[in-house]
């Protein structure tokens, strides 16, 4: 796909903090908020590693560390390990629908209580939200390419995707669900559902988020084969160089 030029309304560079992945690292965001963002240029700049979040898109731009790869799936070569179709099997109990991004009580409840238990286990920052927080940060602006995939359990809500639909592929922007859930892989099987969604309407891609090689949290990402990682997170003038890495799958 050809480069899209934008103009910014907005464009700039964080202050170096802490990294959140690697402890010995510190950590710069380049945020820029295009004056219109569409499909297709949000197609473009997520195949040079840029990630949506509301309004901004953003990379990493940290001055000594290169460290966040980001990772996509080839779907039309995957196949599930024995172990995700074990979560598979595991979930079967679980219903997808895909809806418009959407805010009521139960997504504003669901979304603390995650982020609470991640607080407890993680050490995560408070990132507690409310009714328009969430609306601000999750579905403001109605971009035509966003999607929500909804997960239910006896018709209780126990865990939100938001994902970007593309032209050629699949992004999943955020994940967050009931902290009971966890012990069943909830975070895989979102995104074998997604896979499955996304091949079903013959998409190219799944592209995953950044992946850091050396932080366990985000080696479930690499289990998803065929994979493919971007060099480098390039401008929209620049060509992306997507490197397919060598099958270990079980």
């Amino acid at each position: 796909m050809p480069s899209h030029r934008t103009s910014d309304l907005i464009r700039f560079v964080t202050e170096p903090a802490p990294c959140p992945y690697l402890a010995e690292e510190s950590a710069q965001l380049e945020y820029r908020v295009p004056s219109q963002l569409d499909q297709d240029l949000l197609e473009s700049l997520i195949e040079r590693g840029w990630r949506r979040f509301g309004n901004y898109v953003f990379r990493p731009q940290c001055s000594a560390c290169r460290k966040c790869r980001p990772l996509r799936i080839v779907l039309d070569e995957f196949r599930p390990s024995k172990s995700q179709r074990r979560t598979l099997r595991r979930n079967q109990n679980v219903e997808l629908s895909v809806t418009r991004p959407h805010v009521t009580d139960a997504h504003v409840e669901l979304f603390n209580a995650y982020h609470r238990d991640m607080t407890n286990r993680r050490k995560w920052p408070d990132n507690l939200t409310s009714f328009q927080d969430y609306y601000d940060s999750f579905i403001g602006g109605q971009n035509e390419f966003a999607a929500e995939f909804q997960y239910r359990d006896a018709g209780r809500l126990i865990g939100v995707g938001i994902v970007d639909v593309l032209r050629n592929g699949l992004s999943s922007a955020y994940f967050y669900h009931d902290p009971a859930w966890r012990k069943l892989g909830p975070g895989t099987f979102s995104i074998l559902k997604e896979i499955e969604w996304a091949k079903a309407h013959s998409l190219k891609y799944s592209y995953l988020g950044y992946w850091i090689h050396e932080n366990l949290s985000m080696d479930y990402k690499a289990r998803f084969e065929p994979h493919d990682i971007l060099e480098d997170c390039v401008d929209t003038n620049e060509s992306p160089n997507w490197q397919r890495l060598p099958t270990i799958n079980d």
